[in-house]
């Protein structure tokens, strides 16, 4: 059995269930909750950054982060299956990186309300990655709100990025991007994982 360290509400945690649900190896990863703020938590032993996710294996050994571990699960599953070959690969990985990016901003978002106090806080970086989600959503919404016969990790990366969005930010990007709000309802409608992953509010 494989073991996943994550939270609930992270959405690279989200990514990897969700790929691990499509590719049909969801009985073959527990996920056990860390706490990247605890010292105590294995979680530092497993993975020196202490982030999450962590992937451990059978063997003891670990990958990170969810790049990787994804990559990983395509590979047990035979390859091809959300990892696409040829330069299709490539298109699916830079859409990986869009949402990734865009899920970044959001938690660094997030993090500076949470670790700062309110007269620490820097109104000039919050607006600085405001605008890194903002460029992201607008290109998302240019290229990637049609629906795609075959979903890959692209795919699932903008949706885990657009249901954070969602659950940290109140959900305020649907008022903007219709398209992309189609898109994901249409993402949610195909694959369970989404629904079944998701955090209340």
């Amino acid at each position: 059995m494989l073991t996943l360290r994550t939270s609930p509400a992270s959405p690279f945690g989200r990514k990897v269930k969700i790929a691990a649900s499509l590719v049909g190896l969801s009985d073959r990863i527990e996920a056990v909750e860390a706490d990247t703020t605890n010292p105590d938590d294995t979680l530092r032993q497993q993975n020196p950054l202490g982030k999450i996710p962590t992937l451990v294996l059978e063997n003891g050994e670990t990958l990170y982060d969810s790049r990787v571990i994804v990559e990983y699960i395509d590979h047990l599953a035979g390859g091809g299956r959300i990892l696409p070959t040829g330069w299709e690969r490539f298109v699916a990985l830079r859409q990986q990186a869009l949402a990734d990016g865009i899920m970044d901003a959001a938690l660094l978002q997030v993090y500076e309300g949470r670790w700062r106090s309110d007269d620490k806080r820097e109104p000039k970086w919050v607006e600085h990655q405001v605008g890194k989600v903002q460029r992201g959503l607008d290109y998302a919404e240019e290229h990637f709100s049609t629906p795609s016969a075959n979903l890959h990790i692209g795919h699932i990366a903008l949706a885990c990025a657009l249901g954070y969005l969602d659950l940290r930010m109140g959900g305020s990007w649907r008022q903007t991007y219709p398209r992309l709000v189609a898109w994901l309802a249409d993402f949610e409608a195909r694959v369970p994982a989404f629904s079944k992953t998701k955090m209340p509010a």
